[in-house]
């Protein structure tokens, strides 16, 4: 019987979930602590609630997507935080976020494995904040980065910027990602590998709608039209409970069925400090040469 791996990183130093509960997790960046919502913790609060009321910074919904931020005392300015030799800027968002997904860190170990110190050339799309941009430069690569927002890619400049990354060679685009795949097939640019994070719903630059299961598979057909003679991986990575780990990983099969190769596929989890508690965080699909 195929069982499905479940990741998570195990060498944070400056982060860490603390506890979860009741729709709410807590979280320690470096010396802060958060509380924030996720929809997926239904099990009850096992930790006192003098530990929840200590966090620095909770995060209250006023509707399915926005909220605001409440401070027993607000962040440092900057608040950065670091893996390994990464650096990320974070920020309070008006939709949860900080600024980087902790649970990404078992990807981007694997980029910076399967990279290899090569000079790969490696598209990355929906690339928001940066991590795996950041994570293929330093292992050498050279990365076209695209994302739909300017606001998030000025963010993952500055990452790069902390990361002691400004002077590698990294593009930074602006634009739908089909469109900007589409275009780069018609000028017979090409990659040696291809990294994707799609949201399940999202708009492009000039209003074009993005739903998971009508264009993920779309958007894979058009990224085979450019992979190199000789493709060294592709990794998708996403969020949504709409699809499963064995549909991305059936999507990757059937677009790299003419490259020998290793296929696997998962997902991805945070494990709380002190239990042996798994949060689920996203699924992936990843394929690579050897």
């Amino acid at each position: 019987m195929l069982s499905i791996p479940i990741l998570y990183p195990t060498d944070w130093k400056t982060y860490e979930l603390l506890v979860s509960g009741k729709g709410e997790k807590l979280e320690r960046f470096d010396q802060y602590t958060v509380i924030r919502p996720d929809p997926r913790i239904l099990w009850k609060k096992s930790q006192p609630k003098e530990l929840w009321d200590k966090a620095d910074a909770t995060y209250q919904r006023s509707d399915p997507t926005n909220g605001s931020w409440h401070y027993r005392q607000p962040p440092a300015s900057p608040w950065t935080l670091t893996y390994k030799h990464l650096s990320f800027l974070l920020k309070p968002t008006s939709f949860k976020h900080v600024g980087i997904f902790p649970e990404q860190a078992v990807n981007w170990n694997w980029l910076a494995e399967t990279i290899a110190n090569r000079p790969l050339r490696v598209l990355n799309l929906f690339a928001y904040t940066g991590g795996a941009t950041l994570a293929a430069a330093a292992a050498g690569a050279q990365v076209t980065h695209v994302d739909a927002a300017k606001s998030t890619i000025a963010w993952a400049r500055e990452n790069a910027k902390l990361s002691g990354l400004s002077d590698h060679p990294i593009r930074w685009i602006e634009d739908d990602a089909l469109k900007f795949v589409l275009r780069e097939a018609k000028r017979g640019n090409t990659y040696d590998g291809i990294i994707l994070d799609p949201p399940r719903f999202g708009r492009g630059t000039k209003g074009e709608v993005w739903k998971i299961e009508v264009d993920l598979p779309k958007l894979l057909t058009a990224c085979r039209t450019i992979l190199s003679k000789t493709p060294q991986f592709f990794l998708i990575n996403a969020y949504t409970a709409d699809l499963s780990a064995l549909v991305v990983h059936q999507l990757l099969l059937e677009i790299m069925h003419d490259f020998k190769g290793t296929h696997s596929f998962g997902e991805l989890a945070l494990k709380e400090s002190g239990s042996e508690r798994l949060l689920p965080n996203g699924i992936f699909a990843r394929w690579n040469s050897t």
